[in-house]
């Protein structure tokens, strides 16, 4: 058994697929401690050859398999955990690559805490990233508190005992959010989430040739996401602040998107259609808690959404952002600090 198998979905990846394979070639854990598996998900630009390829001159044990397009990447994931044997199972996005102790570092974290998932820094590479995680290391993160639970995608380092004995698996009828609701169930699930935020351990990289694989498709799938995740959350945690806290993550990250400035330029039937949509998750998680837990902007946008009122969020919307009055302006806090000065100065003088 070696420590980590390195799980590689591949559809389309050329010529980001050499960056990735070769960073994890080059981790510093060492060969003898890591396998990949990497599944070519119908690809036709070469990358299940060069998976072929690789893997026959690779010194880090490796295995591939190619087959029929699965139409997402819960379907490849599957099959890589299926054939896993290391203790601990790391999804690696064929665009991306790892810093060179990125897998050292994690098991590290993970053997040390005896944590289930551990987070690695994430730096983006001509793209956007987590940011607000990465403050300090943490042996144990707080899910309720922290700000682990807004970074919910796969690319994560999962002890492998934990995903077998619950037959945890990612649910392949999703097309977006399949990897939010396994990496929750893991954080709700497991023991404990750690963070290596000391080193950056993963590049999310942005491609620049238009074939990025992003969540795509009807906004529907993005209602169906937060619900299974808000069910998914009822299920483990009974109501309260614990859940509440957790309930922050779909309200901000994947309902409230659907309610803004895009519903000014869409057909009145589909903001009214949303709102159908959103009313049973209203009515069932959205509580005062959740409610002051946003920002005011953020507040109001769903408050709309729960009266089920499209007047009142085109209100919103269009309402222009009103910066917080400042009492003094800087000339004149500089002109009261010298004042004071002079006083004290006056005074000690008078002594």
């Amino acid at each position: 058994m070696c420590d980590v198998s390195v799980i590689i979905g591949a559809y389309e990846a050329m010529p980001y697929l050499v960056r990735c394979l070769e960073s994890v070639e080059g981790q510093s854990i060492g060969a003898d401690r890591i396998e990949i598996v990497a599944v070519d998900d119908g690809s036709t630009d070469g990358t299940g050859e060069y998976l072929e390829e690789f893997a026959a001159g690779s010194k880090v044990p490796m295995r591939v398999v190619r087959q029929a397009n699965s139409g997402g990447p819960g379907g490849p994931r599957n099959v890589g955990l299926s054939l896993a044997r290391g203790r601990y199972v790391f999804f690696l996005d064929a665009d991306d690559y790892l810093g060179e102790e990125a897998l050292e570092r994690m098991v590290a974290m993970a053997d040390h805490a005896g944590t289930d998932v551990v987070l690695g820094k994430i730096k983006g590479v001509n793209r956007n990233a987590a940011k607000s995680m990465w403050a300090k290391n943490v042996e144990r993160a707080d899910i309720y508190a922290s700000n682990v639970k807004f970074t919910l995608s796969a690319q994560k380092l999962f002890r492998r005992e934990l995903l077998v004995r619950l037959g945890m698996r990612f649910d392949e009828t999703m097309h977006t959010g399949e990897d939010a609701l396994f990496t929750m169930e893991a954080y709700l699930r497991g023991n404990g989430v750690s963070v290596v935020a000391d080193y950056t351990c993963y590049y999310l990289v942005g491609r620049d040739d238009g074939k990025q694989v992003t969540k795509s498709g009807s906004y529907t799938l993005r209602f169906h996401s937060a619900r299974v995740l808000m069910e998914l959350i009822a299920e483990h945690e009974p109501p309260g602040p614990k859940r509440d806290q957790l309930m922050v993550r779909p309200f901000l990250v994947t309902l409230l998107p659907q309610f803004g400035p895009v519903v000014l330029k869409q057909k009145e039937e589909i903001l009214l259609h949303k709102l159908e949509l959103a009313a049973p998750l209203m009515d069932a998680y959205w509580t005062p808690t959740v409610a002051r837990r946003l920002g005011g902007r953020e507040r109001r946008r769903l408050t709309c959404v729960a009266w089920g009122r499209p007047d009142l969020l085109k209100e919103a919307l269009l309402a222009p952002v009103v910066k917080p009055k400042v009492p003094f302006g800087r000339r004149v806090l500089r002109r009261l600090r010298r004042d004071v000065r002079r006083l004290l100065l006056r005074a000690r003088t008078a002594v």
